[in-house]
């Protein structure tokens, strides 16, 4: 349904009018058929869509969304990091922001299937030092103008990117491994996690808090997200969430049935916490 231009539509406004925040949305370029590596976040290995599911590029659905609303934010849960280089991705973001007035984040993964990856021309092997490299030089192009960057995947010297943000942009870092919460606190402006028991949730946002003090940055300024499927969340889930220092809950509608009405889905994402009778 995502890829139904009026179903979409009316899910947004929906979802403005009841007072949420913002939309994440996916991104898969291509998917492979009979893709050989587990998706790491189900027992059986496989995503939670078919090979075939519509899955529109997440910058381009934002900005036929943004078009459509007023107030609602868009971010991505996620952008596959090594697919994309961040000259172009920085001039897309922040048209987007522009032209949306100041509504688009964006959140980062390294990828998980190796075909999909290799296919957009990145090795694989590398996708977690890409990553954090394209976030870092992401942010000398959306922050300061002109920029200049010199890494082991990107180079670029007194670049001007224009339109430029009208706001500061936020990059997040999504992944369940150590090495995401390293590469949040290092570069990025929060942790999006998915899958992880209370515990290691902790375990990991204090290393993502201590690795940005150690950088010289101040922890006080990530955030950190959360993804819940809409079958899991209620008031006692947010009230744990919060107590845990969660900052934002992402409402999973992976599961459901791609046949309900934009409606439907709506006053049950609302009601699990709360935001109609």
């Amino acid at each position: 349904v995502v890829a139904d231009p009026e179903w979409m539509t009316e899910f947004a406004r929906l979802a403005e009018e009841l007072g949420f925040e913002a939309l994440y949305l996916v991104e898969h370029v291509a998917v492979a058929a009979g893709y050989d590596d587990a998706y790491p976040y189900s027992a059986d290995g496989r995503m939670p869509l078919p090979e075939e599911c519509p899955i529109p590029d997440p910058l381009e659905l934002t900005g036929f969304l943004a078009a459509r609303t007023e107030r609602l934010r868009f971010s991505t849960g996620v952008l596959v990091g090594p697919n994309h280089n961040p000259v172009v991705l920085a001039k897309r973001l922040a048209t987007l922001d522009a032209l949306s007035g100041g509504r688009v984040d964006a959140g980062f993964g390294v990828g998980w299937m190796r075909e999909e990856v290799e296919a957009a021309g990145a090795d694989f092997s590398t996708r977690g030092r890409r990553t954090t490299e394209l976030l870092a030089a992401l942010r000398q192009l959306l922050d300061t103008d002109p920029a200049s960057f010199d890494g082991e995947f990107f180079s670029f010297s007194n670049l001007r990117v224009h339109p430029r943000p009208t706001r500061r942009i936020r990059l997040d870092v999504g992944g369940h491994v150590e090495a995401a919460a390293v590469r949040a606190g290092a570069v990025g402006d929060g942790l999006h996690p998915l899958g992880l028991d209370p515990q290691t949730l902790r375990q990991r946002w204090d290393l993502a808090r201590e690795t940005a003090a150690g950088a010289g940055r101040d922890p006080a300024g990530l955030q950190l997200s959360v993804t819940m499927p809409i079958g899991r969340l209620d008031e006692a889930a947010v009230e744990s969430a919060a107590a845990a220092g969660v900052d934002r809950i992402i409402a999973s509608t992976a599961t459901r049935d791609p046949g309900m009405r934009p409606s439907e889905l709506a006053d049950a994402m609302a009601a699990a916490v709360s935001l109609v009778p």
